[in-house]
């Protein structure tokens, strides 16, 4: 391949914008076989890749691409799998660009190999040619309860089911798969097809799943221990208490927090044609909030056939979210408002959003975080109308889990406390993900429940 050839990046194919904005449908459709083998050429085979050490789940990048290039594309899932329980995920909704092709010595001249897309190619080559991925190690006699069937929960149980464990997983809701069946819409991540497969693929390893079980409510973990024997606890119960602004007039109707909004239309349907509660959004919508979980419910909106804003504080260079999404925002029509702060949710004579007063910012210094602080202009104050308003400002752990358990440790933001390990105050309970760090991506909630997994091991056999 000419050196020139391979600065730039195989393209992948998309809808067009302006179908996309009103289908559920997925907006990238990924590589064909020949573009596949063709992108993962460009990858150097570098000795000391740095790309794998950027990997949160640390996937022997080099390894799988090497395959790709053979045209050996079971051996490619198979390196995969050494690592990932959830490989067609990670490669839809990673941000590879600050993780492994972050990292990746192309993009220093020109654009990094498009490691994402390829690991989706191998996954979704491995769903559709039931590559078996069941491999297990001696079974043991040891049971672990996992709290939590989202990534964090099936990436340490599944770790822990290929050593030999007898795994259980406790889901809260009617269906697994926690943020990834409700927080991630259908056009970013299918369900019935990707979430589901790789959910099987977690269960042939001989993982447990029970749904409907509150922990808290159903059961306690000291019952776990005490009446149903297992011998390690892990929770992976995530961050779904959405935060709110504190503003008057946020208990109007026709507020939403993101988790609701997207959980009625990707877990219950609300956007489907039938649906008995349907969600009444009105012609105009806005939503609160920068980063990846705002993208995804002004998108989300927008195909219910609602003009959708996004209000923002900083600007357009400090929103937190993804540069894809942002990009894929941006073309579907999302407008963006931003340098603006929302002080209060007007309402009609019944009660119903009909508009958000607002003033203007503008940025100062730089906070902890890194960002330009934002501040107000003063006599700045205007008004939008609006028929809905979606807050989507974070979400911090749920606290029926650490209130119903003795020992448990909690910081002040309501979040489990455990060390790199996942290794909690109280004996035989490990957490991490979203749990311990507040609101994250998938990739790192898998990276620490790895650690976690390993952690766990290592407690059950320390004699």
């Amino acid at each position: 391949m000419a050196n020139l050839d391979r600065m730039k990046r195989i393209p992948v194919l998309e809808q067009e914008a302006k179908v996309r904005n009103r289908n559920f449908n997925e907006v990238c459709l990924g590589y064909r076989e020949e573009e596949a083998v063709k992108e993962a050429n460009r990858c150097l085979g570098c000795k000391n890749p740095r790309c794998v050490g950027n990997c949160p789940v640390n996937v022997d990048i080099p390894e799988f691409i090497k395959g790709i290039k053979e045209e050996n594309f079971e051996g490619a899932i198979k390196a995969i799998a050494k690592s990932s329980s959830l490989p067609a995920v990670c490669g839809r909704v990673c941000p590879q660009e600050s993780q492994c092709e972050g990292a990746c010595v192309l993009g220093i001249k020109g654009e990094p190999v498009s490691i994402g897309k390829l690991e989706r190619f191998v996954a979704d080559w491995s769903r559709e040619n039931e590559i078996d991925l069941s491999e297990i190690e001696t079974k043991l006699n040891k049971k672990v309860a996992v709290i939590g069937s989202g990534p964090a929960g099936l990436t340490c149980a599944g770790d822990l089911a290929k050593i030999g464990y007898d795994v259980t997983i406790f889901e809260a809701l009617h269906e697994p798969g926690g943020v990834l069946v409700y927080g991630i819409p259908e056009f970013r991540l299918p369900k019935d097809t990707v979430v589901k497969s790789e959910i099987e693929n977690v269960k042939k390893l001989g993982v447990n799943i029970e749904t409907n079980v509150i922990i808290g409510r159903t059961i306690t973990i000291d019952e776990l221990f005490e009446e149903e024997g297992f011998e390690a606890v892990f929770v992976g119960s995530g961050a779904g208490l959405p935060k709110f602004m504190g503003i008057k007039g946020e208990n109007s109707n026709g507020v939403f927090s993101a988790n609701e909004f997207l959980t009625r239309n990707n877990l219950m349907k609300a956007f489907k044609e039938g649906y008995e509660t349907p969600i009444k959004l009105g012609k105009k919508v806005c939503v609160v909030g920068g980063g990846n979980v705002a993208m995804d419910a002004a998108r989300t909106a927008l195909r219910l056939g609602a003009e959708t804003h996004i209000v923002y504080r900083r600007g357009l260079d400090e929103l937190p979210a993804r540069i894809e999404e942002i990009h894929h925002a941006k073309e579907e029509g999302i407008i963006f408002d931003v340098l603006t702060n929302p002080i209060e949710i007007l309402s009609d004579e019944e009660g119903w959003v009909s508009g958000m007063k607002c003033v203007k910012m503008e940025l100062g210094e730089a906070d902890e975080s890194g960002r330009r602080r934002p501040k107000e202009i003063e006599g700045s104050e205007f008004i939008i109308d609006f028929d809905t308003v979606i807050m989507s400002l974070g979400t911090s752990p749920n606290p029926l889990i650490s209130s119903t358990t003795e020992g448990l440790e909690i910081n002040k933001r309501g979040c489990i406390v455990a060390n790199e390990d996942g290794i909690t105050s109280r004996e035989g309970v490990f957490a991490a993900g979203d749990a311990v760090t507040g609101a994250a991506t998938v990739i790192l909630a898998m990276g620490a429940s790895k650690k976690a997994a390993k952690a766990i091991h290592e407690y059950l056999n320390k004699e």
